[in-house]
């Protein structure tokens, strides 16, 4: 009687990984049965498994992070928790770009190559970060922590716009917080609607915090929309240095109260009205939060979550100097406008860590959590990073200012329209998904072409397409 070919190479596979009596054993095993065979490759692994747990073990079966002898403990312990921290996310694999980043930027080396490298080494910074402050903030109370989860939350575009407006790069930095609003109300919101809308057919969320939240939205929207048209309702009559000078009066006085309102906000969300936001902000016990977390235990203590703030917040600044040097170059060989750059390059960068929570959040029907990741980002770069970078400016006395372009102006307000339509009735679908997708889209190539100054010629890749 011919053996059966599966058997066959199952078995041929087994001999060349196990030696001795075990061949003979699992070979039995083949021969008696597929039950008995896959309980000896179970025992077989299960043999190896507490090999490799006792080469960490200690005489008294502890692990040896555990270990109370310090030369022993400390430096194991030290071992676990970076290798804890690095496997939080995947795209930490990313991190061999931050050394080479920053040395091929201390050497001067080739624009091109300094910006690449230092843009993938700060996506995984990013992720970092927001790993960090998750840490930090669950060990200091749902207040603290969600203050501290507003100043770390969108703390790479903040770095990298102080880097730019420090160089005086007014359009990197307006471009770069338009940008972030739109990466995350658009694509982060529509890649959530999508994985979540195709895996579950209709979700639904908390429609009053959305409500809330598209509401503040809309206000920010406002405060975009009053100096664009007043700078152009002062055109036939002021002389264009008294216009400016009148913008930046409007935009310091606006920047205050949005800040104002962004402290009521946060009144309103931890204080009096903290029972609306109690299921969006704590997931289920035992079941992952879309961080690698668990309702249990967490892995960094608070001091070694504070001093990973510190470390990997200065190298995203060492980081961000490097890919704001290189912008120039790359505008000069790319052929592309800094505009660009900042309104649909940067803030990929910066929100990728949000990007991947936000959707395996929505994939496990954890909708309340993503749109908390997705419109709660926006509204915190809406409310509190652009409005503190305008008095930042004023201080450092450079015209930052609430004036975007008109075409910008008109996008964002069409963003935030089309976004609140979408989540007022508590509802989600992969249709929604796909739509604000398609718009980002939309409005990526519209910015492809859109020159820094708009009497500028388009892109020459799109002049050479139209002929």
């Amino acid at each position: 009687m011919s053996e059966n070919p599966a058997a066959s190479k199952m078995r041929s596979n087994i001999r060349r990984h196990v030696s001795g009596s075990k061949v003979h054993q699992i070979q039995s095993s083949v021969e008696n049965g597929g039950a008995d065979l896959l309980n000896s490759v179970h025992h077989h692994v299960d043999e190896h498994t507490a090999l490799l747990h006792r080469v960490f073990q200690n005489s008294d079966g502890e692990p040896l992070y555990k270990d109370e002898r310090p030369w022993v403990g400390w430096p194991m312990k030290f071992g676990y928790i970076t290798w804890q921290t690095l496997a939080s996310n995947p795209v930490n694999i990313f991190l061999v770009f931050v050394p080479l980043g920053i040395v091929f930027g201390a050497i001067h080396a080739n624009p091109t190559v300094v910006f690449i490298l230092n843009f993938l080494a700060i996506i995984p910074l990013a992720s970092l970060l927001s790993f960090a402050t998750e840490e930090l903030s669950v060990k200091l109370g749902q207040t603290l922590g969600g203050l501290l989860n507003a100043t770390f939350g969108n703390a790479v575009e903040l770095i990298v716009s102080i880097v730019a407006l420090k160089n005086g790069e007014i359009r990197i930095v307006q471009a770069s917080m338009l940008g972030s609003i739109l990466s995350n109300i658009l694509l982060v919101l529509g890649c959530c609607f999508l994985a979540g809308g195709i895996k579950h057919k209709e979700q639904s969320f908390n429609s009053t915090v959305a409500s809330t939240m598209s509401s503040l939205m809309a206000v920010s929207t406002a405060s975009l929309i009053i100096p664009a048209t007043l700078y152009a309702a002062m055109g036939r009559n002021n002389a264009t240095d008294n216009r400016k000078d009148n913008i930046l009066i409007l935009s310091h006085g606006t920047a205050v109260i949005l800040l104002i309102l962004y402290a009521l906000y946060l009144f309103f969300q931890l204080k009096t009205h903290a029972d609306l936001f109690d299921e969006e902000s704590e997931p289920e016990s035992g079941e992952d939060d879309g961080e690698g977390h668990n309702g249990e235990g967490h892995i960094l203590s608070p001091w070694a979550a504070g001093v990973a703030l510190v470390i990997i917040t200065v190298m995203v600044a060492v980081c961000a100097e490097y890919l704001v040097d290189s912008i120039d170059s790359i505008v000069q060989s790319a052929h592309i406008s800094r505009t660009f750059i900042g309104l649909i390059l940067l803030p990929i960068v910066g929100n990728a860590a949000e990007h991947v929570t936000a959707v395996v959040v929505a994939m496990k029907n954890k909708m309340d959590l993503a749109i908390g990741v997705a419109i709660g980002s926006s509204m915190q770069i809406a409310l509190l990073v652009t409005p503190f970078l305008v008095i930042l400016g004023w201080i450092l006395g450079e015209p930052m200012s609430l004036q975007f372009e008109i075409f910008e102006t008109v996008v964002f307000f069409l963003a935030v329209l089309v976004t609140n339509y979408l989540i007022s009735d508590g509802k989600s679908n992969y249709l929604e998904g796909a739509m604000l997708l398609g718009m980002y889209i939309i409005i990526a190539l519209a910015f492809y072409v859109y020159p820094d100054n708009p009497g500028d010629p388009p892109s020459p890749f799109f002049s050479v397409v139209s002929q």
